[in-house]
């Protein structure tokens, strides 16, 4: 294997692997209130009970 293709294949992974340590530097946790914890509670509970409701019965 000559050089340039040895060179290109070490660059693209550098790339590659650069973006994924960018992207996982740069992620942040949702920081939620206790008011809109409890908004997200309460539409998942009025979900499972629609749900529950569609289910027919065996």
């Amino acid at each position: 294997m000559s050089v340039t293709p040895l060179i290109i294949i070490v660059l693209a992974l550098g790339i590659i692997i650069g973006g994924i340590l960018v992207l996982k530097r740069s992620s942040k946790k949702f920081k939620l209130t206790a008011e809109q914890l409890e908004k997200i509670n309460q539409r998942n509970e009025q979900l499972e009970k629609e749900e529950q409701k569609e289910q027919p019965k065996e």
